[in-house]
């Protein structure tokens, strides 16, 4: 069995926590290194074992992730817990790699307007950047796993709609330019669970034995739905952030990635075992409410609870 193979199993899902990059992205006031540590430590003692811990992004700029080389080596620290850094270009990247994180994730946009107006570059230069950041990985001593993320994939808040044949082309281009998994975003959360499933069986058939990611935020109440609809048409990568943190700069007033306890919760029900303690992971939402009163946390499970006797047919 490959590394990749280990760290992302065809066999059963992978729920990654995307709160402490993707849930950070937008908030005004952000937790201390010492309360992010403490917010990896308990969801990794609750059963979570992928985070994306940030993005490497000019400290002045984006002050909530200048910590992000140690969060890093906070989640290496932990036995199988896989960190996953977001970078923009190649500084980034360089910065990456010497932090010696586990897996390097990139973007390239659905539409070309998207492209322009959040990075400045062509979607061309975009998958020209993921080639390099390739080369960077097979150059490093501790080769990184690649991620490639397709934002927009689902509609564009600038663009509209997005033909389904231009995100699957741009898949192909992805997984051509050597990464080792490609991701799927519905980032201002447009779709619904057809074209959601649509989509995600397409690209897994254009992956193979390489893994899919399905990205999702709950902006018109979708997430949970079109993630059970990604599950069912293959995909066995889910992101979520905890307590639905999170937003896009593109998609004002709206709310944040799907909550990552009821994603917990969807997969269980639907017979995918998590190995995720739900009540324990709840708990850990308190960090958030101290760190940053005024965010506000999403959530069925944590308003509602776990239904009456799951715990015991757990056991």
């Amino acid at each position: 069995m490959s590394r990749l193979e280990k760290i992302y199993p065809q066999d059963r899902v992978t729920l990654r926590e995307v709160g402490l990059r993707d849930g950070l992205q937008l908030v005004k006031t952000f937790p201390s290194t010492d309360a992010k540590e403490r917010w990896v430590r308990e969801e990794y003692a609750a059963g979570v074992r992928h985070f994306e811990v940030g993005s490497f992004l000019p400290a002045k700029t984006f002050p909530q992730f200048a910590d992000v080389r140690d969060i890093v080596q906070t989640v290496a620290s932990l036995p199988d817990a896989h960190g996953i850094a977001l970078v923009l270009n190649e500084r980034g990247a360089n910065e990456a790699l010497a932090s010696g994180v586990a897996e390097i994730a990139s973007v390239v946009s659905a539409t070309e307007e998207h492209s322009q107006a959040n990075a400045n570059r062509s979607r061309e230069a975009a998958i020209d950047n993921i080639r390099r950041l390739c080369a960077l990985r097979d150059a490093a001593p501790h080769r990184p796993i690649v991620h490639a993320a397709i934002s927009m994939a689902l509609g564009c808040s600038i663009a509209g709609p997005v033909a389904p044949e231009e995100v699957l082309r741009l898949v192909e281009e992805c997984f051509e330019a050597g990464v080792d998994g490609v991701g799927i975003a519905d980032t201002v959360g447009y779709a619904g669970p057809k074209q959601v499933g649509e989509l995600t069986k397409a690209a897994v058939r254009i992956a193979g034995t390489k893994p899919i990611c399905v990205h999702l935020h709950d902006t018109r109440g979708m997430g949970i739905a079109n993630a059970s609809a990604a599950l069912d048409s293959g995909a066995r990568i889910l992101d979520g952030s905890l307590g639905g943190l999170g937003g896009c700069p593109f998609a004002p007033g709206a709310t944040g990635n799907i909550v990552f306890e009821d994603l917990v919760f969807l997969c269980e029900s639907k017979g995918f075992a998590t190995g995720i303690d739900i009540e324990r992971l709840v708990e850990v939402r308190a960090i958030l409410r101290k760190a940053m009163p005024n965010e506000p946390l999403y959530g069925g499970l944590a308003r509602a609870g776990l239904p009456r006797g799951t715990a015991e047919r757990a056991a």
